[in-house]
């Protein structure tokens, strides 16, 4: 062999051996750090799943990890060290809307793609969407036309509001009320909690004093633990006739809460009993290593990382415009059923979770899937504000 052709036979091997970095961030402190642990099980057992199935382009996936303090700044700053620092083209992991939208701003400056899992302000693929973010995960709006036949099911017509005093809060709890106008009802009280608050006191209080019939709860984070607790003293979600949660009240959360949210309905992106044998696997495969079925963020994550590598592949390439290209459009089968990232806004289009709340014995609940809104039910326009 030629010293050329040695050399090329060297550089061959060497890209071959070559891994994709796929940067992930999470939060190590505030109130969302909590699910952290979670994102971090998903991400790693996503990464070696896809590498026991041979990787991509005759590479191996790695996963490169950078906690925050969970401000919009710390996250920029975590996501542009795991681009210009350690090579990952590729971020996806937990963020929350305003993280996501400092984040996504700058995805086009850094030469880096988001794929988010957990965000659902409807700006992100509406008046603040960017060519390089893409997200899995359902935005205000889907859960708003999932939540359309909940509030036409349940009778009620008079809802009183509790929010997570963020933009996202602000943002579900106006469209939330627009919904119940729509439907001939009204609001009465509307409170704004912020995300730090440990004292729900003056909140229930407020809102048990003279309750409407049904109740919607939208708040994420540790305070869904405190309020879940504190409200159960005070018999607060047994004065309404329905309560209907956002984020509040899930499969993260569900064993901190033990048995105060019992009876609440709740919409999730995905959730472990969704049908289909790829998810099976998943679910099975996933419990033998954690030992405890997956979450909704878990599921997410999975998602991310499936629609990323079938972006990969059928790029047959890396290169971020190659890789970004491929994602716009994509139509991919993944452990949440059949997920379509809209070409128009980024926007995954995918079936949801309806679940209830219910007894699992010796002061515990557990969340239990009442049906499966099919992505059809729950689609919408691409926002004219989106410009791609």
């Amino acid at each position: 062999m030629t010293a050329l052709a040695c050399a090329a036979a060297l550089q061959t091997s060497a890209f071959a051996q070559e891994t994709i970095k796929i940067g992930f961030v999470h939060m190590e402190a505030g109130p969302f750090a909590g699910l952290s642990k979670f994102m971090v099980d998903a991400g790693t057992f996503g990464v070696e799943a896809l590498n026991a199935q041979g990787g991509a382009l005759g590479r191996k996936y790695e996963l490169v990890m950078q906690s925050h303090a969970g401000t919009p700044a710390a996250a920029v700053a975590a996501v542009r060290r795991l681009i210009e620092q350690q090579g990952a083209s590729f971020v996806t992991g937990l963020q929350v809307s305003s993280t996501g939208l400092a984040v996504a701003a700058k995805m086009p400056q850094l030469n880096g793609l988001l794929i988010d899992p957990s965000t659902a302000s409807d700006a992100l693929s509406g008046k603040n969407c960017t060519a390089n973010y893409f997200r899995v995960s359902m935005n205000d709006t889907m859960i708003m036309n999932a939540n359309r036949s909940i509030v036409k099911q349940s009778g009620v017509k008079a809802w009183d509001v509790l929010a997570a005093d963020y933009a996202a809060g602000h943002d579900y709890a106006e469209k939330f009320i627009a919904l119940i106008k729509e439907l001939g009802g009204s609001s009465q009280a509307t409170l704004f909690a912020p995300l730090s608050t440990t004292d729900f006191g003056s909140y229930i209080s407020q809102l048990g004093n003279k309750p409407a019939d049904g109740l919607l709860v939208m708040y994420p984070g540790s305070g869904a633990i405190a309020l879940a607790k504190q409200q159960q003293q005070f018999g607060l979600f047994a004065k309404y006739k329905n309560v209907i949660t956002a984020y509040f009240t899930n499969d993260a959360m569900i064993d901190a809460q033990g048995d105060s949210t019992l009876g609440l309905l709740t919409l999730q992106d995905y959730q472990w009993e969704l049908p289909g044998a790829q998810n099976a696997a998943y679910v099975k495969a996933f419990e033998a290593r954690y030992r405890r079925k997956p979450t909704f963020l878990d599921g997410n994550i999975q998602v991310s990382l499936e629609m990323l590598h079938a972006a990969i592949l059928k790029a047959r390439s890396t290169d971020v415009a190659a890789v970004r290209t491929a994602l716009a459009g994509l139509k991919a089968t993944t452990v949440a059923g059949e997920v379509e990232l809209r070409a128009a806004d980024h926007q995954a289009i995918r079936p949801m979770s309806l679940l209830k709340v219910v007894k699992a014995g010796d002061g515990k609940a557990m969340m239990k899937m009442q049906d499966v809104v099919p992505a059809a039910a729950v689609t919408f326009p691409p926002s004219p504000e989106c410009k791609l």
